[in-house]
């Protein structure tokens, strides 16, 4: 007679192992140590290279012999003393914003748009000659400032369109392009305040300053806040809006993708039927747009008066807020209030602690060689492993 088959522990059939269950195989148990995140260097490298800019800033003001604690002070309160100041960073930071969104839109296309300056000059043409005399002062429902700000973009859009034609085209560098019209948008601009024919106002003795005539009020961008101390202007959402709207563009939507795909490899891009010079000539001119908008933004804004000296190094400050974004539009307006409240407190340190506003400068490139050093580091090490 058979055995009957066993029962009991040993004559069980053997389970099968979990593989969550066993020992080593669950993330973060006893046999197998867990690993963390490391910190992305796209978010830490600008960070990393403000921090040590302004480390050298503060030794070059030692070395200068002035106190570092009254140089502080000094910054601290011409960029946050009051909300005089605050309001005016804010409104610097605005233009940067402005310039460094046009940038990063042309950077997605691997275009390198440095005409900043010069299409900020044309925006300021445009917009006082219509302010001025364009007959627009009497005209209802916000047209008399919004016309002037729009003739300003489609000046600063044809001024960035001869560079993207000259590239498309030609073949022409955008870099050398695009600085080359800055130059000659700024010694237009020059022209136009030293010529009575053209915006300079009417000369009644030597004295006369090289300068427009004052705009019209309202040609002004109307204040957000009429009663409160921070007379911050219209240009302050605009420029929100604009930033949220590149954004999306960017990343969802097909013009977005072509320009990735122009960027990343023009050949591929066309034989898959894309417009590349379509797409080349209309990322430069909207870059260029902003721009211009820019240089509306600073006259009805700001400065009311255009003069010789407008831009004021604006347009380069914006290109260094793009280059410092690496892409990101959020990159963009955090690094434009930096260097917006940089450049305020600037100007009151060397009205107060005798500290040359070069030493901004000196700065702002300092961010640029440690981001471009770190990046062409890291770069290198990722294509040797």
């Amino acid at each position: 007679m058979s055995a009957a088959p066993a029962s009991g522990a040993g004559a069980a059939a053997a389970p099968v192992s979990d593989p969550k269950s066993a020992s080593g195989s669950a993330p973060g148990s006893a046999g197998t140590p867990q690993r963390f995140p490391l910190p992305d260097i796209g978010v830490m490298l600008p960070f990393g290279a403000v921090i040590a800019a302004l480390l050298v800033g503060v030794m070059l003001v030692a070395a200068l012999g002035v106190p570092i604690k009254d140089a502080i002070a000094a910054f601290l309160d011409g960029a946050f003393g009051s909300a005089y100041v605050i309001t005016e960073s804010i409104h610097r930071a605005l233009v940067f914003a402005l310039i460094g969104t046009g940038f990063v839109l042309a950077d997605r296309a691997n275009l390198t748009n440095v005409g900043g300056e010069g299409q900020i000059a044309m925006g300021g043409i445009a917009s006082t000659a219509i302010c001025l005399y364009g007959g627009v002062s009497h005209l209802p429902l916000g047209l008399s400032f919004i016309l002037p700000m729009l003739g300003a973009t489609l000046a600063g859009m044809a001024w960035g369109a001869i560079a993207g034609v000259l590239k498309a085209k030609g073949g022409t560098n955008e870099v050398i392009s695009t600085l080359l019209l800055s130059f000659i948008g700024v010694w237009l601009l020059y022209w136009s305040v030293q010529s009575t024919a053209l915006l300079r106002r009417p000369m009644t003795g030597s004295a006369t300053l090289p300068e427009s005539l004052e705009i019209p009020d309202a040609t002004k961008l109307p204040v957000m806040f009429p009663d409160s101390d921070f007379a911050l202007h219209i240009g302050l959402p605009l420029t929100l809006v604009l930033a949220i709207v590149v954004a999306v563009v960017l990343n969802r939507t097909l013009f977005g993708l072509q320009l990735k795909a122009v960027g990343l490899n023009p050949t591929a891009a066309r034989r898959a039927g894309m417009p590349i010079a379509r797409n080349i000539i209309l990322a430069l001119a909207l870059a260029g747009a902003l721009g211009g908008l820019a240089g509306a933004m600073m006259l009805q804004g700001q400065q009311t008066v255009l003069k010789a000296g407008f831009s004021s190094g604006y347009g380069y400050d914006g290109l260094v807020v793009g280059l410092l974004a690496r892409r990101s539009i959020t990159g963009v307006i955090a690094g434009a209030l930096l260097f917006g409240f940089l450049r305020s407190g600037g100007i009151n340190m060397e009205m107060v602690a005798a500290v040359p506003t070069a030493l901004v400068t000196v700065i702002q490139g300092l961010i640029i060689l440690t981001i471009a050093g770190i990046a062409f580091i890291t770069e290198k090490k990722g294509r040797a492993a």
